[in-house]
């Protein structure tokens, strides 16, 4: 724009540095600082609100972890699962739980706990929840009653140390309605040498059957050899001792 064309805005001194217009001259340039320091201020207030309002809560419960030490469980028998809630910092922080069941085949006894009672045979899905955050799912098997359990020949195994130092699979059957029962525990125990001396039970003195009803296990010598090893299998349903108790006999040889 050319003032001197314009002499209407030439002499409001409009956009000419230094020239005081009626605007300064009503408030002073002072006045027009403070003016602008105020609403610097009061956006700063409020940004400074807003970010209050946005910053995270790290007391608050964000998440729940769950766990289930025993996932099978016979009908009549109870699983008792565990569950914590975390906060935003990663810690355990104190909240109620409160657990229930997704399906029918087990029925929550304890809705604080979460103890849960096995009703069915099949699975049933536990739920753990602070007011509406919900844990993920743990689901609980439940097994039907067992009818017996018997041995896979052979029962009978001869180990060469000087060749190896374990015998070779022997296997436990569990059954139910005349066929192969998964997930059945067996309890192993060493009838001799006294006290399990100098051999060892792999896995363990517990084996699970895998889907078609059988559980494998094996004798290792881990100290002084013995002449031979005796093992009995046994196993329970709802605390009572099911049919079956075979035997196994592991000889060693030079």
């Amino acid at each position: 724009m050319d003032r001197a064309r314009h002499p209407r805005v030439a002499r409001a001194g409009i956009g000419t540095p230094g020239v005081r217009t009626p605007a300064t001259k009503a408030f002073g340039g002072g006045a027009l600082r403070g003016v602008r320091w105020a609403a610097l201020a009061a956006s700063a207030v409020i940004t400074g609100a807003a970010c209050k309002a946005l910053s995270p809560d790290f007391d608050a419960v964000i998440a729940i972890d769950v766990a289930l030490p025993d996932s099978v469980i016979d009908i009549g028998d109870t699983t008792h699962p565990r569950g914590a809630a975390i906060n935003g910092r990663g810690d355990s922080t104190p909240a109620t739980l409160v657990w229930t069941a997704l399906d029918t085949t087990i029925r929550v006894v304890d809705s604080l706990s979460g103890a849960a009672v096995g009703v069915s045979p099949g699975t049933g899905r536990l739920v753990a929840r602070v007011g509406a955050l919900r844990s993920n799912l743990r689901v609980v098997t439940v097994l039907d009653t067992l009818d017996s359990i018997a041995a896979v020949p052979p029962t009978v195994d001869t180990v060469a140390v000087s060749k190896s130092d374990s015998s070779g699979l022997l296997t436990v059957e569990a059954f139910r309605d005349g066929n192969g029962s998964a997930l059945r525990r067996i309890a192993l125990s060493v009838d001799f040498p006294p006290g399990g001396s100098g051999i060892t039970l792999v896995p363990g003195d517990t084996i699970v059957t895998g889907p078609q009803g059988t559980a494998p296990f094996r004798v290792r010598l881990t100290g002084v050899k013995p002449d031979s090893a005796a093992i009995t299998a046994s196993a329970t349903y709802h605390g009572v001792a099911v049919h079956g108790s075979p035997h196994f006999v592991v000889v060693f040889v030079p």
